[in-house]
């Protein structure tokens, strides 16, 4: 059996000297493919075989429901790696070219010929910790590129703030701190109007929404000089750094506007869905 398109499957049906006994195209997903599956077996057996091995070659997802519909009716289902396949394509016609109706025919003849193999059936536990486990693989994915990107934009833009903390971008205080200069303080002015005291309680009260039960107080001070150094955000500043900075806001999950934050950036992602639970803490 050869996948074609979602919509499209090609079957072929072969003895074991892969002569094609039949042949059939099935419009539809893959879902659609059990009254195809029971058609294979009826004409395998009028043909004086006692059964089938339904072989697929997993390129995608598809095979998995195959698989299940294998399983219902007691069949076996082997698959075929794909370099298999393409190497077999390579040396029956010398092209590369591809035909799903002799995909499938040369499918069947490496499953003939045992190269193929059974493919694990999961159970549900183990098949629930896989999707878990590439759920963590994403994360930990954006939150490596997220850290990249914050540590690059502020580098251009606001390089003092990182020497605000010995790891800032490990510290929950640091990124709050942060994200509150950047989500609509008016800049070096708007920080200086707000005063120390505020933007300490404004970077309490953030820290409490993170899950942030405990502050650093060196950190806060640290980045509230930083953002009141008028060197930082006022004259003198290259012409790229307003965009960086929303940017950087955009890359910590707030935006550059407004006195109450959303969430929705990488680092949010990450912490909202139990981030620190998974041992992602350290964005």
């Amino acid at each position: 059996m050869k996948e074609g398109t979602d919509t499209s499957q090609a079957l072929a049906l072969c003895d074991h000297d892969s002569r094609v006994l039949a042949r059939r195209m099935v419009a539809g997903h893959a879902w659609h493919l059990d009254d195809a599956i029971g058609w294979a077996q009826a004409t395998a057996v009028e043909h004086g075989f006692a059964g089938i091995v339904v072989g697929c070659e997993p390129t995608g997802h598809r095979w998995r429901i195959v698989a299940d519909q294998c399983e219902r009716r007691g069949i076996d289902l082997v698959c075929v790696q794909p370099l298999l396949v393409a190497r077999a394509r390579e040396g029956e016609d010398l092209t590369r070219d591809t035909s799903d109706p002799n995909h499938a025919v040369l499918i069947a003849r490496l499953v003939s010929e045992l190269g193929c193999y059974l493919p694990e059936r999961p159970e549900q536990s183990w098949a629930r910790l896989r999707h878990l486990g590439a759920r963590r693989a994403q994360l930990t994915t954006q939150v490596t590129a997220a850290r990249q990107q914050l540590r690059d934009l502020l580098e251009c833009a606001w390089p003092a703030v990182l020497d605000t903390a010995a790891k800032p971008l490990d510290s929950l205080t640091w990124r709050t701190a942060v994200t509150v200069v950047l989500a609509g303080a008016g800049g070096h002015g708007g920080i200086r109007r707000l005063g120390y005291t505020r933007f300490a309680r404004k970077v309490a009260s953030e820290l409490a929404h993170w899950g942030g039960t405990r502050r650093c107080l060196r950190v806060v001070r640290a980045v509230w000089a930083a953002a009141t150094d008028p060197t930082m955000l006022t004259d003198g500043v290259s012409a790229q750094r307003p965009g960086a900075l929303e940017r950087a806001a955009l890359v910590l999950g707030r935006p550059a506007s407004g006195s109450r934050f959303t969430r929705g950036g990488p680092a949010d992602q990450c912490l909202g869905e139990g981030g620190a639970r998974a041992g992602l803490d350290g964005w």
